[in-house]
């Protein structure tokens, strides 16, 4: 089953975010990207940025070969551009691992993506080499596209995150405790019964969105 992770990296941690490189509240907005034989075309939105400036900056990069505007607005600019992928570690990670770009937004500090991994698996692989290759991801929410409503925390609904996240600061799985299971339960206006199974279920739906663990 394919999952679906959102993160972000630093604008100065792979060749795109480099070359895209904007000022001020300037942002970036990848439209697509297209791969043409061995070369990967990408389509992107500039905004609040100088069209004649941000080009030239970016034609000056060496591992571009064209860019050029598609089409423009009041407030934004579509541009493609054409330039060698090879020379970026985060893209080539993605490719090795089977991902998927589905959407990219970028700052003069750092990009926000998201990306479509076939499982579990090659998400944990894309992982694994970005951290070979030094590539920093602030991994922000990994959800099942199959459940499109899940909260922004992993799998967690609201009440397992606030149980969970309350249990850790007050460190109920500290050795020793530094609170009980009826101290939690009255914290939160429950039983300790149900303390216990929320955690339970909490943890489960942790591990299940966060980890390679098979559906069987």
């Amino acid at each position: 089953m394919s999952v679906i992770v959102e993160f972000r990296v630093s604008a100065g941690n792979f060749e795109l975010g480099q070359i895209l490189s904007v000022e001020g509240n300037s942002t970036v907005e990848l439209e697509r990207l297209v791969p043409l034989g061995e070369a990967t075309v990408p389509l992107f939105w500039v905004h609040n940025s100088s069209r004649d400036s941000f080009v030239e900056g970016v034609q000056g990069h060496p591992s571009v070969d064209e860019a050029h505007v598609v089409d423009v607005f009041d407030d934004r600019t579509l541009f493609t551009l054409k330039w060698d992928a090879k020379q970026d570690r985060l893209i080539d990670a993605l490719r090795a691992n089977e991902g998927q770009v589905t959407s990219a937004v970028g700052t003069s500090a750092s990009w926000k993506l998201e990306v479509r991994f076939p499982s579990h698996e090659t998400l944990s692989a894309f992982s694994t080499t970005a951290a070979e290759e030094g590539i920093g991801l602030e991994v922000i929410r990994v959800y099942n596209p199959a459940e499109p409503d899940v909260q922004p925390w992993y799998g967690l609904t609201e009440p397992q995150f606030e149980a969970l996240t309350l249990a850790i600061r007050r460190g109920y799985y500290d050795i020793p405790r530094g609170c009980t299971t009826k101290e939690l339960a009255d914290e939160l206006g429950i039983s300790g019964q149900a303390v216990t199974e929320r955690l339970r279920r909490a943890i489960v739906a942790l591990v299940s969105y966060t980890l390679p663990v098979d559906d069987e």
